[in-house]
């Protein structure tokens, strides 16, 4: 689990609501009474979902909305271990030939990676070798810009819909206007969906597409890394000449982690 995704949720809930209980005289835990409208909800929450609803297909939709949960989990990606692999690699077929990574291939967990080795195997050219894993890169990022775009439209509707709810309640307000005991009521539906709307758009979905596109910009990193890792082995690269080109996409600090020489390559 992402500890920083749930602690950072939480502790926006938890300032709101203290916002809302924190009064002149204290802590009041019956102001939040005040902030509960089901009206508003409905406008604003089922109008958004509504809407986000019939902008996709049934199972478009519902795998979109499951996609939500992939915010909590730490992505499995270690691009030092991935750099360490690949130089492993580039060894193996220096010394042994391109064909002996077939064997390598079989122990790798990265579908991505072995279907890279797998090609060079077989002998493919090296252009089409790019052509083949820079298409596939292009259709996960594809896939990945989908669900990105899904929440981005969401947050967008969350305002949306809370301005169509301020806007009913506002018009409830003028015509009781001459009953001023209904002017309150009708005015604090009017803002509680402009700040349900708020709340969809800033503490959810927004947060959930900024933690998203980080996860793709690291995995389409990886993958480009592996390409050219790749293709530096089919070319017959020396070793210790790969390990620099891969390390090139590492920012400094993650260069020291990676750590210097290539110890068992060959010179």
């Amino acid at each position: 689990m992402d500890l920083a995704t749930i602690i950072g949720l939480l502790l926006c809930l938890g300032l709101v609501l203290f916002g809302i209980v924190n009064g002149d005289s204290g802590i009041d835990f019956s102001a939040l009474e005040h902030f509960i409208d089901l009206p508003s909800v409905f406008i604003t929450i089922g109008g958004s979902i509504s809407c986000m609803f019939a902008s996709y297909t049934i199972k478009d939709f519902l795998t979109n909305m499951k996609s939500f949960v992939l915010i909590f989990k730490v992505p499995k990606i270690n691009t030092q271990e991935i750099i360490q692999k690949i130089i492993d690699l580039s060894n193996v077929a220096r010394k042994e030939g391109l064909l002996s990574l077939e064997e390598a291939a079989s122990d790798l967990d990265d579908e991505f990676l072995k279907k890279g080795i797998l090609l060079i195997v077989d002998g493919t050219d090296p252009e089409l070798v790019r052509a083949i894993m820079e298409t596939e890169l292009s259709s996960i990022e594809g896939r990945h810009n989908n669900v990105v775009s899904f929440f981005e439209r969401f947050s967008a509707m969350g305002p949306a819909w809370g301005m169509i709810g301020t806007l009913i309640g506002l018009v409830n307000m003028l015509y009781n206007m001459e009953d001023s005991s209904k002017i309150g009521p009708a005015m604090a539906v009017a803002l509680l969906t402009t700040l349900y709307g708020s709340m969809i758009a800033n503490w959810l979905c927004l947060p959930a597409t900024f933690k998203m596109k980080n996860f793709n910009g690291e995995e389409m990193m990886v993958k480009e890394i592996m390409i050219e890792g790749l293709l530096s082995i089919q070319a017959g690269e020396n070793p210790r000449v790969i390990e620099e080109k891969l390390k090139s996409f590492l920012s400094p600090a993650q260069r020291q982690l990676a750590g210097g020489g290539n110890e068992g390559g060959e010179e």
